[in-house]
């Protein structure tokens, strides 16, 4: 099974949706599974995992509430404020939605370079684990010293990297993101996604090898096992089209085993995400 694990539906609203910015104009628009679900047949893929775009409950109930009325969306990744003291007691209103996988914060969006390290966050973070939730993590690479030992605190829970840590491509950055992805990966517990590379590097131009070394420092430290590929649609509109986004993974990986490409475009996240 071939699964998206990287996507977000919403209804725009200006307000809700501010970091759209005037260079996104074309994602100032709803998106919708009835959007998705031609793309992803036209593309071969079964299914995908809808990740928030809002950080509010409402929209934690959004995404399950498309996810219950279309099977094709096989999990969620909501918000949740995990700084809340009765962060246990909202968790325990969910605790019947059986598409409910995680939860993610927009930490690439806090001033705090070590917001990931702030105590009541961590007491957040280490409810969801109680409760057997994964935890996305969504970091430039200037806040990835603070996800390493972010990790470190929580060697049993399951943690996946969004966007391969937002690596700045397009100028070229590397040695600084690469360093602290390898030391991030020693920690057998936590995934990274192939996604979100293109609208890193130069929108309107890029080429597969623009971004070929960072896909194979991510295979090299993750392995096959722990890297799960999405398309951050329809964000990745910014820059492509859907196929082209799923080829530049497909194409990258076409040398590997037949299981081992079956493990990144689909059961790596069935694994991780348990859908």
């Amino acid at each position: 099974m071939t699964i998206d694990s990287h996507q977000h539906f919403w209804k725009y609203d200006p307000v809700r949706y501010s970091w759209i910015n005037d260079s996104m104009a074309i994602l100032r628009r709803d998106f919708l599974p009835t959007d998705l679900k031609k793309i992803l047949d036209n593309n071969g893929v079964d299914g995908c995992v809808a990740v928030q775009a809002d950080q509010s409950l409402e929209e934690t109930d959004f995404l399950l509430k498309l996810a219950k009325e279309n099977d094709f969306i096989k999990g969620v990744v909501g918000w949740i404020d995990l700084r809340d003291p009765k962060v246990d007691e909202t968790l325990q209103r969910y605790s019947d939605q059986e598409k409910l996988k995680g939860f993610r914060h927009v930490v690439q969006d806090e001033p705090d370079h070590n917001f990931l390290l702030r105590h009541d966050f961590l007491r957040g973070v280490a409810h969801l684990e109680t409760h057997n939730l994964t935890y996305d993590i969504l970091t430039f690479p200037h806040q990835l010293g603070a996800a390493l030992e972010f990790v470190k605190r929580f060697p049993n829970h399951k943690f996946v990297i969004d966007h391969i840590s937002k690596p700045y491509i397009k100028d070229g950055f590397y040695d600084g993101w690469a360093l602290l992805m390898k030391e991030i990966a020693q920690h057998e517990n936590v995934y990274c996604k192939l996604s979100g590379m293109v609208t890193e590097a130069d929108m309107n131009s890029w080429k597969a090898q623009d971004i070929t070394r960072y896909m194979e420092l991510v295979m090299e430290v993750f392995g096959t096992d722990r890297v799960m590929y999405g398309s951050d649609w329809p964000v990745c509109f910014l820059a492509g089209k859907y196929g082209e986004i799923k080829n530049l993974v497909t194409d990258f990986i076409a040398p590997l085993s037949e299981n081992e490409q079956k493990a990144i475009m689909g059961q790596n996240a069935i694994n991780f995400y348990n859908l």
